[in-house]
């Protein structure tokens, strides 16, 4: 089997698949407050090319799925394509990223879809603050998501906190508290320059970068660093002592992770994209639906993993540069 090794000898084994550009919030680092025009029907790929697309990226050594949107429980079908999806050869993990909205009302769905571990998107306690950041008064529709899927028995549930000066700079010691009473995995995210979103970083002050993190969370006790496992993220892993869960560190701007890069991203449109800061991409809605053949399309692969950078174009702080497409079509 041909395995998708780049020139920098990184494996890639990882694909997040976004299967929808579509989300019912407007969080203010993803989408500007504007209308941004949305993909028509015919321009996203249907469940059977993503489906042919896994197929064929797993015969090339993809084993790890996530399925990102958007917001992924928006499009209609997704519980039977998750399925469907778990039944290719080769794949062994699948996993989601959800805004929560959805949770509560479909979590049976989901976990009889296949799914144990979940990623939600959580930038705020504070329910006036969670309607700023995102422009839906849903606070508690989410967090009863989020305890209802403990209850069911996913895990890990990974809570993803965005960190944003002037927003919620004031609370993520309160965030990292939750990890004591429960098992959550709380991934701390530098905000990355990615679209036309509300939010902008003004200068290198007005970014909140890891070392800033770790400084403010630490008054709650001592860190003890995890060890990662074999198939984790990009997250540094930390732990309070006697705490029921953990603390993460995605720091993408001040201690970028390129060179244990392991992931290739699909987009709603059909794009291969190498790389999440990067507006480099590999089209392969249009020779999938112009007949092409499996190897032609897993050449395509093979291609874009070739000409995948040893790390992104972003400087560690105060960069002007940014990547133009938005967040929600990337499936960060």
């Amino acid at each position: 089997m041909t395995t998708l090794i780049d020139k920098y000898n990184r494996h890639l084994n990882y694909l997040r698949i976004s299967v929808t550009d579509r989300c019912n919030l407007r969080c203010v680092y993803c989408l500007p407050r504007s209308f941004v025009p949305k993909l028509s029907h015919a321009d996203i790929l249907n469940y059977e090319e993503i489906l042919r697309i896994v197929r064929i990226a797993a015969s090339l050594g993809i084993s790890k799925i996530r399925v990102t949107g958007g917001e992924p429980l928006l499009r209609k079908g997704i519980y039977d394509f998750i399925k469907d999806l778990s039944q290719i050869e080769g794949i062994e993990d699948i996993s989601l990223t959800t805004n929560g909205i959805f949770l509560k009302e479909n979590i049976e769905k989901i976990k009889s879809a296949g799914i144990r571990r979940i990623n939600i998107s959580l930038d705020t306690l504070n329910t006036r603050k969670f309607a700023k950041i995102t422009g839906s008064d849903l606070f508690d529709q989410v967090w009863e998501g989020i305890m209802l899927a403990r209850e069911t028995g996913f895990h890990p549930i990974k809570i993803n906190v965005v960190a944003l000066r002037g927003i919620n700079d004031g609370e993520l010691r309160d965030i990292a508290k939750l990890s004591f009473s429960h098992p959550f995995h709380i991934r701390f995210i530098e905000h990355m320059p990615i679209g036309n979103s509300k939010f902008k970083i003004q200068n290198s002050e007005s970014e909140i970068l890891g070392p800033e993190i770790i400084e403010n969370i630490s008054a709650l006790g001592e860190l003890v660093p995890v060890e990662n496992e074999i198939n984790d993220g990009p997250a540094i892993r930390y732990k309070f002592r006697g705490a029921a869960g953990e603390i993460g560190l995605i720091r993408p701007l001040s201690h970028h992770f390129c060179n244990k890069c392991n992931r290739l991203r699909l987009t709603a449109s059909g794009q291969l994209r190498v790389c999440l800061l990067s507006d480099h991409q590999e089209d392969l809605k249009t020779p999938l639906r112009n007949g092409c053949s499996d190897d032609e399309l897993g050449d395509i692969f093979l291609r874009a993993v070739h000409l995948k950078p040893l790390r992104h174009g972003l400087a560690h702080i105060g960069s002007s540069r940014s990547v133009s497409t938005q967040m929600s079509a990337i499936g960060g």
